[in-house]
């Protein structure tokens, strides 16, 4: 397998990224469900799907970063 492709579980589960996210997700869900308004089921939908968005855009920078620090650090040992 490519190491380009290879995840690194042990830096994703000790991310605080990651753990922020999940709490969201989390407390989103516990807002949408039960006996709850129209507009506490809404905003905890829209709480969760930020979460989410706003982690994957976190983890897509962050790899990003990364690429081209690796990139970098390639071309100065040629």
């Amino acid at each position: 397998m490519d190491n380009e492709f290879k995840i690194d579980w042990k830096r994703k589960l000790t991310s605080r990224k990651f753990w922020a996210a999940v709490a969201l997700f989390v407390s989103g869900v516990m807002s949408a469900v039960g006996k709850r308004s129209e507009a506490e089921v809404v905003g905890g939908l829209i709480m969760q799907g930020a979460a989410v968005v706003a982690y994957i855009i976190g983890e897509g920078l962050t790899d990003a970063s990364n690429a081209t620090i690796e990139v970098t650090e390639e071309e100065e040992k040629e």
